[in-house]
């Protein structure tokens, strides 16, 4: 358990540091190009607001029949910030106890927390693609403008492209270090 600990503990310790961090950059962006937008237009999404160019996606987005995004819309933003806090915290428990089923539940807690964060992201994406105004002044048969929740989709004459930003990587990497933990213990055979 000793010799475990000595690799465990450091790795737990930074990913635990890290995911403060998430918290001073954004999480994900959309980037919209188009002809009429050559320089292109960005949405940011943080762990609390959104910022970049929302104002003309929504001017945009009303003629198609979308919804507006507004920040009021996602109660999530009151509540992320918290649970990145506390899992922060859960890491740093989870390095400093001894026993390893504290590494483990650190890490399936971040997998479990992924997971709703992204499905969350995705009922989002479908609701605010899918639900559209049909007295819109543009209105396609059958069309839908969900944007992609990772990589490139065509929607009409814009193309969306979806990715993680500094934070979204900045969670990978805590994630990533979270998992090389409890991979180390299993390997050792300590559940």
């Amino acid at each position: 358990m000793k010799n475990s600990k000595k690799i465990t503990k450091p790795l737990l310790i930074l990913s635990a540091i890290i995911l403060p961090l998430t918290l001073l950059f954004p999480l994900w962006k959309i980037e919209l190009t188009a002809p009429q937008y050559p320089e292109g237009l960005v949405m940011k999404i943080w762990l609390y607001k959104l910022s970049g160019d929302i104002e003309i996606i929504n001017g945009l987005n009303h003629y198609i029949g979308m919804g507006a995004i507004h920040e009021k819309d996602f109660p999530e933003f009151m509540v992320l910030p918290y649970a990145v806090i506390a899992l922060s915290i859960f890491g740093l428990l989870a390095a400093f106890l001894k026993a390893s089923k504290w590494t483990h539940a650190y890490t399936i807690s971040f997998m479990i927390f992924g997971i709703i964060a992204i499905a969350d992201f995705w009922r989002w994406e479908y609701a605010y693609g899918h639900n559209l105004d049909p007295a819109a002044p543009i209105n396609v048969p059958g069309m839908t403008y969900q944007p992609p929740l990772l990589g490139y989709k065509q929607l009409l004459n814009f193309g969306a492209f979806s990715i993680p930003d500094i934070a979204g990587w900045l969670f990978f990497l805590s994630a990533g270090l979270a998992i090389l933990a409890s991979a180390h213990l299993i390997r050792k055979g300590e559940w």
